[in-house]
This record gives structure tokens, sequence and C-alpha cells, in this order.
């Protein structure tokens, strides 16, 4: 599903142009929903972070016994290379996946060491700074370790996050501040959550139920040597309710303030703009 242009694949060793085929219907990821990916980011010629999404594809795919099959090394190697054929300008989302090819002698558990592999670049614009998001409650929770794959980027828990966003799209606003099984705030159905409440920043404490994202940690980084108290610790919807400033946390645009929350409004604060220009600040000191 291309949802942006000029779209290059990399496929059985050798780069593609366009939105190239990579998977057969008898293809264990194809039916039995064997599939990971990652997601880094390409914008104002830098790639943030891509080495840890490089590496946390291959970490997803074995949670999912999937069998990874190109070195982290090899697959920031690989991305460089399809990223030099787009402009500097340019906005790229990158996004290394496998999937199961071959089943065991049940179907159903992937066989190990048949893997395939594929990298899709496709062109997508970064969200404007002045986009922001509105949140509500869901009936739909994160699940846990025990019933779902909650330790890997798999495609097989993105069902439940599309019922999370129609629900909230059917109650008029974007997104949905989403509960673990305990009923505490684990994240939104696209990207985790932080708040702000007297200038300290807080968000949900990783408990298993929903992934730690790559940004999130850069973000913690930054604000905590910019000298800005963070928690990570248990809370209630109550809590973001009390809130000063509210605001997501994602690959795809990095920071993206809330700017209500049911019947709760926030404005767009000082913390929440500190957070973004800390965070270009560090891509570009990295880059």
């Amino acid at each position: 599903m291309a949802v942006g242009k000029n779209i290059r694949t990399y496929f059985d060793g050798t780069w593609h142009d366009g939105d190239a085929p990579i998977m057969r219907a008898a293809d264990h990821g194809a039916w039995l929903g064997s599939s990971v990916f990652d997601g880094a980011r390409y914008f104002d010629g830098m790639a943030p972070d891509l080495a840890a999404h490089c590496d946390r594809v291959n970490r997803s795919a074995e949670a999912l016994m999937l069998t990874p099959t190109v070195s982290t090394e090899r697959m920031v190697e690989l991305v460089l290379e399809g990223l030099a054929t787009y402009p500097k300008t340019a906005a790229v989302y990158i996004r290394p996946m496998y999937w199961g090819i071959d089943g065991d002698a049940t179907a159903i558990v992937p066989q190990a060491g048949s893997t395939g592999f594929a990298i899709c670049l496709e062109e997508i614009p970064m969200a404007p700074e002045t986009a922001s998001a509105t949140l509500t409650t869901t009936r739909f929770r994160r699940p846990v370790l025990e019933n779902a794959v909650v330790n890997a980027k798999a495609g097989c828990l993105y069902p439940n996050n599309a019922r999370m966003l129609n629900e909230a799209r059917s109650k008029g606003f974007s997104n949905a501040l989403v509960a673990d099984a305990l009923g505490n705030v684990a994240e939104t159905a696209t990207a985790n959550i932080f708040m702000v409440r007297d200038g300290e920043v807080f968000t949900p404490i990783p408990n298993g139920t929903f992934l730690a994202g790559i940004t999130r940690a850069r973000h913690i980084d930054n604000l905590r040597r910019d000298g800005v108290t963070v928690h990570e610790t248990v809370l209630t919807f109550d809590d973001f309710r009390v809130a000063d400033e509210v605001f997501m946390s994602g690959n795809m645009n990095k920071v993206t303030p809330v700017t209500a929350f049911d019947d709760t409004q926030y404005q767009i604060g000082p913390v929440t703009r500190r957070v973004r220009s800390l965070y270009w600040d560090w891509a570009a000191s990295a880059r």
C-alpha cells in the first residue's frame, strides 16, 4: 500500500524502481502474518538513528521466530545506497522488512532460515510544524506478551491499532489514547505519548505492552541533557486531563503536539516546542 510517491524497492539482491512485488501467495507471511518491519526517516539530508532502526528490525524478526539474514551494518549500507538516488531535499520513509517464506510441518511456525527481506524507500513529506492531533479514549487495549508479539514491530499487531483509530475518528478525533490491560495509559494508536506538568515531563513506563520507541528514547535523552526532569512512570487518563501540554513521539513526524483529549484543551507549549528544537539540533549534530 503506497501512501507516498517515488518508491524504490531493494529485493532479491538489487534495487528496483517503483513498488516492486516481493511476496508470493503461499509465503508464510502472506497467509499467516509472519512479517515485521521498521521505519526510519530521511529528511534535510539526514537519517537519524538509522542503525538503531535497522538493528531493531533484526530483533523483531527473532521475536517473531524469523531468521534475520542481513546484518545491521549491511542494512545501513543498502539504505544509504538507495537514498543516494533521492535529492537531499526529499523526505523519505525507510522501511526494512522481513517475512516468513516457508512453514514447518504444521505450517503454523515459520521455518528457520526461510526468510524474505526487502527495503522500501517511499517519499513521504514530514508533517508541518503546525500539525497537531486530538485524542479520545477507545475500548480497545494494548495486548500483553502472553497473547501477542508485543516485543516486535510486527504487521500482525496493526489491525488492533486500526480499530483504535477507526473508533477515534468516528468520534471526531484524529487518534486514540490507549490503555494497557490494567487500564493505565500505554501510548496512542500510532505513537508514544508524553505529557508536561509544571515544567516536568512524564511518559508511560515501558511495561511490555508497547514498543518504547527509538525516537521516544532520543527525546528523553535530549530533554535530560537539557536539564528537564523526565519521569517514566504509571500514568492514568486523569493525569492527562490535568496536564499542561501533551505531545506524541513517533518516527514518522518525530514530534506531534496534541491540542485536545476529549473535552480537555491544550496549548502547544514551550516544552513541546523545545522537544522539537532539541531533536532537530541533535539530528544535525549527529549527521
